[in-house]
């Protein structure tokens, strides 16, 4: 009745078309997935131009000017004056103080001269 070659065809044939079920339902599931992160991509997009939008709308010139002359006794605001701006060269310079060590003992890992710490780079 069924030949050899015959039995093997139809395995050959029902495998190959196992096969291809399975690929085609791994792509149906990445372009699911590959679908899902754009949606997300445009909602954070979205979401970056929202606050874009607010915050230029509440860093308006005028806005803060109001903000200020409102809360002015709380806080404690003076308008800038012409003599408060300087360049980097009128600064008064600080004077550099290095402190002096070499009279103080070093303590732990300097003391006994090894560090303990093992790395994934260091074969001993």
């Amino acid at each position: 009745m069924f030949r050899t070659s015959d039995i093997v065809l139809i395995a050959v044939m029902v495998s190959a078309a196992a096969f291809t079920y399975k690929t085609k339902h791994e792509a149906e599931e990445r372009l699911a997935e590959v679908r899902r992160i754009e949606a997300d991509i445009r909602y954070e997009e979205d979401t970056i131009d929202l606050l874009q939008a607010d915050w230029s709308l509440l860093t308006q010139p005028s806005r803060l000017q109001k903000l200020s002359a409102t809360y002015s006794a709380e806080l404690g605001l003076q308008p800038v004056e012409a003599r408060q701006i300087v360049g980097l060269d009128e600064l008064p310079e600080r004077p550099v103080e290095i402190p002096d060590f070499s009279s103080q003992p070093l303590g732990g890992m300097a003391e006994s001269g090894q560090d303990q710490t093992m790395t994934g780079g260091i074969v001993r």
